[in-house]
């Protein structure tokens, strides 16, 4: 009987760490968090107009954007397709100052699911986009951006828990 218990208690125990316990570790998302609703997200091979710039979600290329840093543009709908796999785009002005991109290609290249990209035309110097979610900062020092990250890279908004952000298009720096 004691050792059905201790048996069961065992359990338990390894149930929650798996269960509850990630669900502890996520960071809560930053302040300044603009959140959409985004209902389509199938494959296009033509040039989609999104609402948000940069986008959040929506209609994409079936071929996501390989993560990693860019220091050219890359396709909306191919970044896109990257956010649907739980990946975090982080786009900057082409004007941003050569040290804060380093800080930006530094997290491109310490994290599995971030892509860093410059996006003309900018509503901010740096935004951080997740499927459905957007924040808009003033540089790259800003410690939300962390927090964003830590939020959402394969986060609970991601529609496709577990997918690649490699073995799709692009070839990160």
């Amino acid at each position: 009987m004691l050792a059905k218990k201790l048996a069961l208690s065992a359990a338990m125990l390894a149930l929650m760490v798996v269960v509850v316990v990630p669900a502890f570790a996520q960071t809560s998302p930053p302040e300044g968090v603009q959140s959409f609703w985004v209902l389509n997200k199938y494959h296009s091979e033509e040039p989609v107009p999104y609402s948000q710039i940069p986008p959040v979600g929506g209609p994409h290329d079936p071929v996501w954007q390989n993560c990693g840093f860019y220091d050219t543009p890359v396709r909306d709908e191919n970044a896109v397709h990257s956010l649907e796999h739980g990946v975090v785009w982080i786009t900057y002005s082409p004007d941003l100052p050569t040290e804060q991109v380093e800080v930006l290609r530094a997290l491109a290249n310490s994290h599995t699911h971030v892509l860093v990209s410059p996006y003309p035309d900018l509503p901010a110097w740096v935004v951080a986009s997740a499927w459905g979610e957007q924040l808009w900062l003033e540089d790259a020092y800003d410690p939300r951006l962390e927090q964003f990250v830590s939020a959402f890279e394969q986060g609970p908004q991601n529609p496709e828990p577990g997918a690649p952000c490699s073995g799709g298009v692009g070839t990160p720096l």
